[in-house]
């Protein structure tokens, strides 16, 4: 019987993005799909700036660009008186190829059971071809559910969907190149009118997509299960619109379903069978979150699986899958719930649509622009965070060092369990201006980011810093590679270990930094990834050394950041002369990994 390290049912958004993570890392994957084809067109394709972001850390946002999708800089609220789906799952199918991982189509799963009969590969799955019957029987070690809504896996283990708002709404949404004289077609724009309300979001290749209100559960005639044709869901949006007009050169797809609010009970199972995706939350596509939701879902869980599975972390890390991930599906749908009635609100008008309301500077603001505005940085990926956890520092971790910094103590402006401010620096070795939280790619490894202040105070800091890392007890050399000796001299990330990259960023302009002179060898391997904080940010204008300032570090005395490899920041600490700062750092680390390390190892109650 064939043994996977894991097996992936469904090659949605969720699946696609788990199994080109782990195929990079090297895991041997078994990749169902239950459709005959890829995703051509329609479904969930907006893609949000912090997704985005992720995409280009991976070196795959550039084949999405290249598709040409539209771009939204500005939303349009029209009141009264994104690259397709299926473009983006092929950037990702393509990737997986080159790493030798096929999608099987059409299979489906039709069974799986923990038997524990194979102690390294315990789970059983049972899989079907959809159109010979043919049967296959393998044993992995995970089981990913991206099956979608409909998810035998969730059903099979009894997973309820927990329903979060008894409100249901009925929308059509169509797909087509439009004629019209509405004057903000290629804006995404939010309509609302006596006839009901829509919303316009322009996509590829002159594509428009319509949102279109058919019907709401608090009608008299509400009918879940009713349908509308193409042509009635065309009807309504004249009528909405109304009075511009609108036609279609060409319909590209279109669908009716029915909204409503939803979350699964449970994420995973004994910490070997995982949900991800739609078929742990439902919510309307208004804020265009499904496919980033299924992204970062499957980013989560993909580098604690490889840290468990490297031998790096304990194998209790991945109940923190399910807790950090199901608080953010908590988190948006309470959102959704609320953008979603405001949306299908009919506000009174007296002719019609009237001019935007984001040009009506004299007018208070409806709640729904308003609820619109509040959650940007939620919608946007960049609001997202993490409670409280061994991953995330608190005051209540057990890493109890004086050093530790946070915003709430007024010591640092890094939140653990946020993302990591963006912030442009110099790099020394090539003079090139770059984005910081960019320069190391999704690979794994937590990047630790050295803020070095000014060299004339920090520099025996930074020198007991480096030599306390190559102490055998700490994090860092714990973990060094076993070939550390033949590893390349072009290797930029990973020189010493799979599972550390270090950045060094002096408050100084780039040409008073001396690699050679003044940073320590162990440092200095990493000569790509040295830095000057010499460049200008309008967000802290005042600031000399602008990413120093953006993270709350001083100028002079720098500090230490640990980010996890996901982007979220894990921790901050002081840069101090002697071992202090490895040593708080020990603590940290101690509370997840497979090693005794430090002085004293204490392991979080996870």
């Amino acid at each position: 019987m064939a043994c996977f390290d894991i097996v992936i049912i469904g090659a949605g958004p969720a699946g696609l993005f788990l199994a080109v993570c782990l195929a990079r890392w090297g895991y041997k994957i078994k990749h169902i799909d239950n459709r005959e084809v890829p995703t051509i067109t329609g479904r969930a394709d907006g893609i949000q700036p912090r997704s985005l972001h992720i995409l280009r850390n991976m070196g795959l946002k550039r084949h999405v660009m290249g598709h040409e999708p539209a771009k939204v800089y500005e939303v349009s609220f029209w009141d009264p008186a994104p690259a397709g789906k299926g473009l983006i799952e092929r950037v990702f199918i393509e990737d997986l190829s080159k790493h030798g991982v096929e999608v099987q189509r059409p299979w489906a799963i039709t069974a799986f059971i923990n038997d524990q009969k194979d102690s390294d590969y315990p789970l059983q799955v049972s899989l079907k071809h959809e159109k010979t019957n043919e049967t296959e029987a393998v044993r992995t070690k995970y089981l990913f559910s991206g099956e979608g809504a409909r998810s035998l896996i969730r059903d099979k283990l009894g997973f309820k969907l927990q329903h979060k708002d008894s409100v249901s709404y009925v929308w059509g949404v169509i797909d087509g190149v439009v004629r019209t004289d509405f004057p903000d077609v290629r804006m995404k724009c939010t309509i609302h009118s006596h006839h009901g309300s829509m919303m316009i979001i322009p996509r590829e290749n002159n594509l428009i997509r319509l949102y279109v209100q058919i019907a709401s559960s608090t009608d008299e005639d509400f009918d879940p299960g009713g349908k509308a044709t193409e042509g009635e869901v065309q009807r309504s949006a004249k009528k909405i619109l109304a009075p511009f007009h609108v036609e279609w050169d060409r319909v590209e797809w279109y669908s009716v379903y029915r909204i409503g609010q939803s979350i699964v009970e449970r994420y995973a199972s004994d910490s070997r069978i995982f949900l991800g995706g739609d078929c742990c939350h439902t919510h309307s596509p208004k804020a265009g979150q499904g496919m980033n939701m299924a992204f970062h879902d499957s980013l989560n869980l993909a580098w604690k699986i490889h840290h468990v599975e490297a031998g790096f972390a304990d194998g209790s890390v991945l109940s923190s899958y399910e807790s950090e991930r199901k608080l953010v599906a908590e988190t948006l749908l309470d959102f959704d719930a609320k953008y979603a009635s405001l949306f299908s609100q009919q506000t009174p008008s007296a002719n019609g649509v009237d001019v935007p309301s984001r040009d009506n500077d004299q007018e208070e603001e409806n709640d729904f622009v308003k609820t619109f505005k509040a959650s940007q940085e939620l919608t946007s990926g960049y609001g997202v965070s993490y409670p409280a956890n061994h991953y995330n520092w608190s005051p209540s971790h057990p890493a109890t060092s004086p050093l530790f910094l946070c915003k709430r103590c007024k010591r640092s402006k890094l939140r653990p369990g946020y993302v990591m401010p963006s912030a442009n620096v110099t790099r020394v070795i090539d003079a090139n201006i770059v984005h910081l939280e960019q320069e190391i790619p999704l690979n794994g490894s937590f990047r630790v980011y050295v803020f070095a202040g000014k060299i004339d105070t920090s520099r025996q800091a930074l020198i007991d810093f480096a030599a306390s890392l190559q102490n055998p007890r700490s994090f860092y050399a714990a973990y060094e590679r076993t070939d550390k000796s033949t590893v390349s001299y072009h290797e930029r990330h990973n020189p010493h270990s799979h599972f550390f990259t270090i950045c060094t960023i002096f408050a100084a302009p780039r040409d008073d930094i001396e690699i050679l002179e003044m940073v320590p060898a162990l440092l200095a391997r990493y000569n790509h990834h040295i830095y000057a904080d010499d460049v200008w940010d309008d967000r802290v204008p005042e600031a000399k050394a602008s990413a120093h300032a953006k993270m709350g570090f001083d100028t002079k005395e720098g500090g230490v950041a640990i980010v996890r490899p996901d982007g979220h920041v894990g921790c901050a600490v002081q840069l101090v002369e002697g071992s202090g700062t490895v040593d708080a750092l020990n603590e940290y680390f101690g509370a997840f990994v497979s090693k005794k390390i430090g002085r004293d190892n204490v392991k979080a109650r996870l």
